[in-house]
């Protein structure tokens, strides 16, 4: 708008003196009761509509002043804008800043009542179709922002949950964080992020305090219990506010949600027992995570079943790394050598065992099946494809939310929760890796 006497900044129109100002003497004859708009030193329009009370900004008519600007320029303008303007004299700039606007304002261009306003903001199903639509369209041309800090006040709670996590390198983690952070934005909730870099009881304490200190509504705590699971009754369920649990051993104390990492354990070895293979060793996790733990014992209960007893040499333990999942796989081989098949607790370790048995000149399931544990997505593409078992991470993000903030309601409406464990099922997924092609 107006573009040709002036620079664009974003959504402001800057008129240098040699401009508009000087060469029309446009200004000089803007007069409204004993103000007087000389030549300018500059003339900026904002182009974002804003709060004009009566029509009027400061002493300016707007009406009056717009109706010779459409004079001077046959384009449109539109009322809303902000001026700023320098005196020949030098005296301070005389300007009208910008004021937010705020539901009042969103109110009365509707024609409605600040409730309705607050109904439509609030995904209310309270409000006629015809009537959210028309709000919901004066709301993006207002550029109206509902103030959450407003909000917060008005209802006491911050709508911020704290998240505590660790290992963000690894997919798992990586997946519930987002799948949390897609959920909390869907249903309204900021995040204070919080990651331990190496579990240590004792950072718990300052760690709790800071969230709480943020007047966090909640907690989701998605860190491996490690070899201490009694810290978590001792220092964090009696809390002032509900804290929910991602991947941790159910207790009545606490509320959780976990994939069944034993149930995916025993379907990797099930489907290797069902291909024939009698000597299947195992890849473990660090067993200072419970969820290593549990596939490592879903594996020995598994072929305990099937009349295989399953020595301490069958098992040896990685990182979750890829690096670590190539040192593991060779001291396996060399303490199992007539292994013919291998379960890996994950799926960045069991791509290092299949480039380490392709370097070995072994074939892939042939000599040795391989099965893995995330189904990342590259797995897919492996040579061969890699089997595996489906976990939904980012599934197992956005229930942790949605538990916690069903917890949170509760409380605030003061209302009793039950402490609630919650499983997710995870599925085999069967590619090359593990079947030998008829």
């Amino acid at each position: 708008m107006l573009a040709g006497f002036g620079q664009h900044f974003g959504n402001i129109v800057h008129y240098p003196r040699h401009g508009l100002g000087r060469n029309t003497g446009f200004f000089r004859n803007l007069t409204d009761r004993n103000l007087v708009i000389r030549p300018s030193t500059h003339f900026v329009v904002h182009l974002r509509p804003m709060d004009v009370t009566d029509n009027v900004i400061g002493n300016i008519n707007i009406p009056e002043i717009f109706g010779k600007v459409k004079r001077h320029f046959s384009q449109t303008v539109d009322k809303h804008f902000f001026c700023c303007y320098d005196n020949d004299n030098g005296n301070d700039n005389m300007s009208t800043a910008p004021r937010r606007i705020n539901i009042k304002h969103v109110a009365k261009e509707a024609g409605v009542s600040t409730q309705t306003i607050s109904r439509v903001i609030n995904q209310r199903p309270d409000v006629a179709p015809d009537t959210r639509q028309r709000i919901l369209e004066i709301i993006q041309r207002l550029g109206y922002q509902r103030s959450e800090l407003a909000r917060s006040l008005i209802q006491r709670r911050s709508y911020t949950l704290g998240v505590v996590t660790a290992g963000l390198q690894f997919i798992g983690p990586s997946r519930t964080l987002n799948g949390i952070a897609t959920k909390a934005e869907e249903l309204g909730y900021a995040l204070l992020l919080k990651e331990l870099p190496r579990f240590n009881t004792q950072n718990i304490q300052p760690l709790i305090q800071f969230l709480l200190a943020q007047q966090v509504d909640g907690i989701l705590w998605a860190v491996s219990e490690q070899n201490n699971p009694e810290w978590t009754d001792q220092d964090l369920v009696e809390l002032p506010v509900p804290i929910f649990f991602i991947t941790m051993q159910d207790r009545p104390s606490m509320s959780t949600v976990s994939i069944d990492n034993y149930l995916g354990g025993k379907l990797a070895t099930q489907h290797l027992l069902a291909q024939g293979r009698q000597h299947i060793g195992h890849i473990s996790g660090p067993l200072d995570w419970w969820e290593a733990r549990r596939r490592k014992q879903a594996w020995q209960d598994t072929l305990a079943e099937a009349g295989i007893a399953p020595q301490d040499h069958h098992s040896v333990q990685g990182n979750w790394s890829s690096e670590s999942g190539e040192a593991a796989f060779q001291r396996l081989l060399q303490s199992y050598p007539e292994m013919d098949a291998v379960f890996v607790a994950n799926d960045q370790m069991a791509l290092a065992v299949l480039q380490s048995i392709h370097r070995l000149g072994l074939r892939i399931p042939q000599d040795i099946a391989v099965v893995g544990f995330d189904n990342i997505t590259e797995s897919a593409n492996f040579w061969p494809a890699l089997t595996t078992v489906f976990q939904d991470h980012h599934e197992l993000g956005c229930v942790a939310v949605r538990e916690l903030v069903s917890q949170v309601e509760s409380v605030h409406k003061n209302e009793s929760f039950k402490q609630n464990t919650i499983l997710l099922s995870p599925e085999l997924i069967v590619r090359e890796s593990s079947v030998v092609p008829q």
